[in-house]
């Protein structure tokens, strides 16, 4: 059981890559640590470290107030939300379902706002509290057959800003967290998702070359490992005054850059040199 008396954190999406990362490290920094995946065995590791596992769909209502009502009943809420969950839609606009689109939706923006809203009024009533929102240079950015999952990095973004007002007079922090490529699964399921559309249609061209940069962009240590975005993470949380951006991560900072100062044409060019 926890101690009410001692800090405590809830990481989404926990049972891989950054989630399980960042998990780690506020085990590490002393925190008190709710993991909650779809999966529960894929976060016995951390179950074995002290956390307290929570099967949660991010998608479903009842998944999220069930392990709402748990943490408000245990420990009387959270010092420290990570909203970590989320994944990777892409494919030519025209080939991808609109169910599809909205459960990308669902998963990136809704589920985590509605986390939020459960576990505010105890934030408030403490005065105190810090949410770090996992989005992505993807949210500053955009990558060819990418349109929904940057529409929903975006729409965080903004998103965490309005919230960043609204919560100041109340103690709360907003930070956003902009990781840029990660050795996580993203690549992989990037790839089996994109796979599946439009590999003979009027976009065959652009997926097989998107299909080629991605290739030669993830694995085999490309990537920045996760554990460098939980280091951010722990430092934001740790902050008396945090930053309200950490981009962090291989790409992240020079793409951010070259998208704000150089304008759209150049960063289409910069885009479109991928897929030779």
């Amino acid at each position: 059981m926890f101690d009410r008396n001692k800090k405590t954190a809830l990481v989404t999406g926990a049972s891989s890559g950054m989630g399980k990362a960042i998990a780690e490290r506020l085990i590490a920094d002393g925190y008190q640590v709710w993991v909650a995946a779809r999966r529960l065995d894929e976060m016995a590791d951390l179950a074995r470290r002290g956390a307290i596992p929570l099967r949660m769909d991010i998608s479903k209502e009842d998944d999220i107030r069930a392990a709402v009502d748990r943490i408000l009943a245990e420990t009387g809420g959270v010092d420290v939300l990570v909203n970590n969950a989320g994944f990777g839609l892409y494919g030519p606009l025209e080939d991808v379902g609109i169910d599809e689109a909205r459960y990308q939706f669902e998963v990136n923006v809704f589920g985590p706002a509605r986390l939020t809203q459960l576990l505010l009024p105890a934030m408030r009533a403490k005065k105190a509290g810090t949410i770090v929102n996992i989005g992505s240079m993807g949210g500053k950015i955009y990558s060819l057959l990418g349109s929904w999952y940057h529409a929903t990095k975006h729409a965080l973004e903004g998103w965490s800003d309005c919230l960043r007002l609204e919560l100041a007079p109340f103690g709360i922090r907003v930070v956003v967290v902009e990781p840029g490529l990660i050795e996580t699964g993203f690549g992989s399921a990037l790839l089996a998702g994109i796979t599946k559309r439009a590999g003979s249609g009027a976009y065959a061209d652009l997926v097989r070359g998107t299909v080629a940069a991605t290739e030669g962009a993830y694995g085999k240590g490309r990537g920045t490992a996760p554990e460098v975005v939980a280091e951010v993470v722990s430092k934001a949380v740790a902050a008396s005054k945090p930053k309200t951006r950490y981009a962090v991560g291989k790409y992240a900072k020079p793409m951010i850059f070259i998208r704000k100062w150089f304008g759209d044409r150049t960063f289409d060019r910069l885009i479109m040199s991928q897929m030779r």
